[in-house]
């Protein structure tokens, strides 16, 4: 036997530490209800389809029915934005009667 000492622990009897968050804490949350907190703060969700540039002498002109060509490909993957930060990719799906997009991609982006 060696002078280590066995660390193997059975689940059951592993209690979970008390966690004090400073603000360089980076952990991921533990379980939905560490997020309970911010349930109830509104975001802004955005899905974008593409973009398209003109002339406000063009834009005037746009009817109902006018097509509107954009700088994606049918099929492309739409961009995802909460509070105008990009953070995901997805694709547009028809639910019913009505539009949704699914993610397909989450973006992990360093701060």
């Amino acid at each position: 036997m060696s002078d280590e000492q066995d660390t193997n622990i059975p689940l059951d009897e592993l209690e979970a530490p008390e966690r004090h968050i400073d603000e360089g804490d980076q952990r991921e949350p533990q379980s939905a209800a560490d997020l309970e907190a911010v349930f109830d703060v509104p975001v802004r969700i955005s899905a974008v389809l593409g973009h398209s540039r003109m002339h406000v002498s063009d834009l005037l002109k746009l009817a109902s029915g006018t097509v509107l060509e954009l700088d994606r490909k049918v099929g492309e993957a739409i961009d995802i934005y909460v509070n105008n930060r990009l953070v995901a990719r997805g694709e547009v799906v028809l639910v019913e009667d009505k539009l949704g997009v699914t993610m397909t991609e989450i973006i992990k982006t360093d701060r």
